[in-house]
């Protein structure tokens, strides 16, 4: 019998709440083709109550980490992002597709399933040193947000940890941050998708 499979981590503060934020997440099946369930994390946003726990949650997680900067990841990292920079006294670092940014940037492609994309930062947006936490809504194969968080290392910036609202564990994007080193949170986690 081989040793059991590893499952997520998962934060204590999040233990008691996971249930109550995973129903309100509405499922897609088919979308965006045949076999997939789509997470739709706009169901949570719409509801102030949930969408303000999730925040609630992630700020509770990270409140002593001594953040300077969230770094949202476009588009919906950004809203996830902004709330909580708020919540911890940091500021808010965008990090966009490429062609967004109006002044120098940083910038890292990586490969998708169906092809190559881009990333950008304004290269004066982390200084040497500050603590960034990196946010987005939705964490799958890691790609993009592999590619943020050396965005963030290659600014000068020591990256506190990567969260995540929701994790999709069998696509391996967390265990790939894991792998090279960084911290990984999220809020809740749907297996087998």
């Amino acid at each position: 019998m081989g040793a059991p499979a590893s499952r997520p981590r998962r934060h204590p503060v999040f233990r008691e709440h996971v249930l109550d934020l995973k129903s309100i997440i509405r499922a897609i099946p088919d979308h965006p083709a045949p076999g997939i369930v789509f997470r739709d994390i706009t169901t949570l946003m719409r509801d102030p109550k949930a969408f303000a726990h999730s925040v609630d949650l992630l700020a509770e997680a990270f409140k002593a980490q001594e953040v300077d900067k969230v770094a949202g990841i476009e588009a919906r990292g950004f809203i996830f992002g902004a709330a909580l920079a708020d919540r911890l006294g940091a500021g808010f670092v965008p990090v966009r597709k490429l062609g967004k940014l109006p002044a120098a940037t940083l910038r890292r492609s990586y490969t998708l399933e169906y092809g190559e994309d881009t990333l950008e930062m304004h290269d004066d947006a982390v200084a040497d040193g500050e603590r960034v936490l990196l946010v987005d809504d939705l964490i799958a194969t890691g790609g993009t947000a592999l590619a943020a968080a050396e965005l963030v290392e290659e600014a000068g910036g020591a990256l506190v940890a990567c969260a995540f609202v929701i994790d999709l564990p069998a696509l391996g994007g967390a265990e790939r941050l894991r792998a090279r080193g960084h911290d990984v949170l999220s809020l809740m986690h749907f297996e087998g998708e």
